[in-house]
């Protein structure tokens, strides 16, 4: 069963390091795609991950009900622990075959990983992502057709701490070159080293480089958040970094407490909301080594939802309030934000401070925050929180500068002229007393882009 050590690290996210726009073109290859920072699937359709990590490989006879239920609760995805015969498994091509199976039953793209590799150089056992890479090779079998539906996840967390992980941006690539060069056409999704966190930020320096090995420009990249991201700070630097390199991030694995230190949850949940950013929390249930808290549900009983559990898939900018199926099995596109690839390379992140709240009108109020910003543009967030319950909300300000809206996403937003109206989705207009909600769009720029006033909010 999986536990994390971290002996006590500390996170210093320090000086600034310059990150480079990378430039993207569009990709002919099969299934899941990437286009700047954003994830589309086979129909080319953006697809934001809302999901959960299932521990397969130690439970098998518990994955048919447990992708069922993952589902059932709102997911669109689920991330699958393999074994590769280091410490785990194997499991062989037949046995990854019915896992993919059931997750296309289940309507759940599948995130298959290699847990073997985690903690290499620090945890005695563990496999290297070359023997990761022998693994995938040797199921490639029951891989061959399944692009629509399946991302190839290398290797869970492959380095611990300390000098090994120097090796983790060479190493990816080999692995990334290996796997193209065998055939394979798979969307390719590779975690941090330092046991997923990435203090040392080998992969935040080197995605870039990471990115351009691959030949199909279709590698997504993946960051733990446990004790490392206990604050808001940390957690906005680091996912805007690589959104301001117009590299796709996901966060691969999360959870709300650990031994390590307290992630703070909130911030993750709603940043990756704010910015189209896809995640999956660890784990569904049957952790041991002292991180049991981690379960989202009680012993395999979806019925029993963990504190955690209810955090994540019920509450604010959760999983049932914001995923959306892929359009592979039938589902909406996923609303997306606008990257800021079409911006020179000498993008610039220089957020505005959030407004104050505006005045109760019907039960919510709506705060305006410029979150990134360009020469000719910018990127904003508006939170709408509520007061009592409702139903609904419509969000209304008019900008003074001559902005003009470009994009935009997770509501419906119209403008006539400087007016502009935005009215929840579908999905997350029902609000709990004091539950938020958030959306976002891009625009061209004014004279100044701090907010509008007043910004109001109105419920129903």
């Amino acid at each position: 069963m999986k536990s994390k050590w971290w002996g006590g690290l500390v996170a210093v996210l320090t000086a600034a390091v310059t990150v480079f726009v990378v430039a993207q073109p569009a990709q002919a290859a099969a299934g899941f795609t990437v286009s700047g920072t954003r994830i589309l699937d086979a129909n080319g359709n953006t697809f934001v991950m809302r999901g959960v990590n299932h521990a397969h490989t130690w439970y098998q006879d518990r994955t048919p009900q447990a992708l069922a239920d993952i589902k059932a609760l709102g997911a669109n995805t689920v991330r699958i622990v393999l074994g590769s015969g280091q410490r785990w498994g194997p499991d062989n091509a037949a046995n990854v075959s019915t896992v993919i199976s059931q997750c296309k039953a289940n309507r759940l793209i599948c995130v298959l990983e290699v847990h073997d590799t985690t903690g290499y150089g620090e945890q005695a056992g563990a496999a290297t992502l070359a023997q990761a890479v022998d693994y995938w090779i040797s199921v490639k079998s029951a891989l061959a057709g399944q692009e629509n539906f399946v991302i190839l996840n290398i290797g869970n967390e492959p380095y611990g701490n300390g000098a090994t992980a120097a090796n983790w941006a060479a190493d990816t690539k080999a692995a990334i070159t290996r796997l193209r060069s065998n055939g394979f056409q798979h969307q390719i999704m590779v975690d941090a080293p330092n046991w997923g966190q990435d203090w040392q930020f080998y992969m935040r320096d080197n995605a870039a480089s990471v990115f351009a090995a691959d030949p199909q420009k279709n590698t997504v990249f993946s960051i733990h958040m446990y004790g490392v991201f206990d604050t808001a700070a940390e957690i906005t630097d680091y996912l805007g970094r690589f959104q301001t390199a117009n590299l796709p991030i996901v966060v691969g694995e999360f959870g709300f407490d650990h031994s390590d230190g307290n992630p703070d949850e909130d911030t993750i949940l709603a940043t990756a909301q704010s910015r189209g950013i896809g995640y999956l929390g660890w784990s569904w249930s049957g952790n041991g080594g002292g991180v049991e808290y981690l379960d989202l549900v009680t012993n395999f009983n979806a019925a029993a939802l963990t504190t955690w559990g209810q955090r994540l898939f019920n509450g604010a900018n959760g999983i049932k309030a914001t995923s959306r199926e892929a359009t592979v099995f039938g589902g909406t596109s996923s609303p997306s934000p606008s990257n800021p690839s079409s911006p020179s390379p000498s993008v610039s992140v220089s957020p505005s401070p959030s407004t104050s709240p505006s005045n109760p009108t019907g039960g919510c109020t709506a705060t305006y925050a410029v979150t990134n910003s360009w020469p000719g543009g910018f990127q904003g967030t508006v939170t709408v929180k509520a007061g009592a319950a409702i139903n609904g909300w419509t969000v209304n300000w008019t900008w003074p500068n001559g902005q003009a809206l470009t994009n935009t996403w997770n509501a419906t937003v119209t403008s006539s002229g400087a007016a502009v109206t935005a009215r929840n989705a579908g999905y997350n207009g029902k609000l709990a007393a004091g539950g938020e909600a958030s959306f976002g769009f891009t625009a061209t720029g004014g004279t100044t882009n701090n907010s509008p006033s007043p910004v109001t909010c109105a419920a129903s």
